[in-house]
């Protein structure tokens, strides 16, 4: 039976490293304390670049990897939320870039689920036969939505973009799960333009634009919800979770990556991490994990993982392939 593999993978990062000594003379921190609660080190924040350039940038580098043609793709799909213009769409200026002008172009926003929900739905259009080669790409500039004051949230997240080109094949994907609680959405939040018209009595003056989160909460939902679908997927394919060679979590919170191996019974060894050097760069976070793992030739053919993402909305969802 058939069904989509991914056969190429890019991604790209700013140049601008911020660390947390950089963060400790801006905010009341220190770089020992955001260690140790989250293990990051560094973030990479934009400042030339933009989601657009982030994804051009990210998607040239799948497309070489790939060995492929930008006109042999006929599907684009960029996971943001912070896209650049509201229109036209960041997969429609992806593809005036890198010259896909066979492609069906949209954006998607699931946050930090975000790659998941981009890459199931490529899944489904190639196992449709609707789309051959999709490229599909999470893209975030975070940057720009925070609030540089508030330190419970300035110190976690940072920009970047992941690529991967994805076809139809034997082997690949073999499974996913997704979800969505909408009724705790006001865990992670992040303003937008809200309706302030000469015809409605609102007052939005005082609506920020910054992202804010209950961190707590979303610990707890990460490390209860990741686990559950991992074990879910896993049933399912009738294998267990040892057997997976390679755990790629959404890069957000060392502990939160060690408590889902633990409640797992897996080897932390079998979880990568890049959070250290990029932190939370939400829908990029996994696709770049990925590019780096693939790239110093770690993944081999038929190998087992595991994709998890968890963010806002909040959303939830994760892939079992073969490599």
């Amino acid at each position: 039976m058939m069904t989509s593999r991914i056969i190429g993978t890019g991604s790209f990062v700013p140049t601008k490293t911020v660390s947390n000594f950089d963060l400790s003379e801006l905010v009341d921190t220190n770089n020992d304390w955001i260690v140790e609660r989250t293990g990051i080190v560094n973030r990479r924040i934009a400042q030339t670049d933009s989601t657009v350039s982030l994804a051009v940038k990210a998607a040239l580098a799948a497309i070489e990897n790939a060995s492929i043609k930008p006109d042999e793709i006929d599907l684009i799909i960029v996971a943001t939320f912070t896209p650049d213009n509201a229109m036209p769409n960041t997969a429609c200026e992806v593809q005036k870039a890198i010259g896909a002008y066979h492609a069906f172009c949209f954006d998607l926003n699931a946050a930090c689920s975000g790659f998941i929900y981009a890459l199931q739905t490529a899944h489904v259009y190639l196992k449709s036969g609707m789309s051959q080669t999709a490229l599909v790409i999470g893209a975030e500039t975070i940057s720009r939505i925070i609030d540089w004051k508030d330190r419970s949230t300035c110190i976690l997240f940072g920009d970047g973009a992941g690529a991967v080109i994805v076809k139809q094949d034997s082997h690949g994907i073999i499974d996913i799960l997704s979800g969505s609680d909408g009724s705790k959405g006001e865990f992670l939040t992040q303003p937008y333009a809200h309706l302030t018209t000469p015809f409605s009595n609102s007052d939005s003056s005082s609506i920020l634009p910054y992202l804010k989160m209950d961190g707590q909460e979303i610990f707890k939902f990460a490390v209860r919800k990741v686990p559950e679908t991992i074990l879910t997927l896993t049933t399912r394919a009738n294998i267990t979770p040892t057997q997976i060679q390679h755990y790629l979590l959404h890069q957000a919170n060392k502990r939160i990556i060690h408590a889902v191996a633990k409640r797992l019974q897996v080897k932390e060894e079998c979880f990568s991490m890049n959070l250290e050097k990029y932190g939370n760069t939400s829908a990029a976070s996994i696709p770049i994990l990925l590019d780096e793992l693939n790239r110093m030739g770690k993944l081999k053919e038929k190998e087992y993982l595991i994709f998890s993402g968890f963010g806002g909305g909040l959303t939830w969802g994760t892939i079992l392939l073969q490599w």
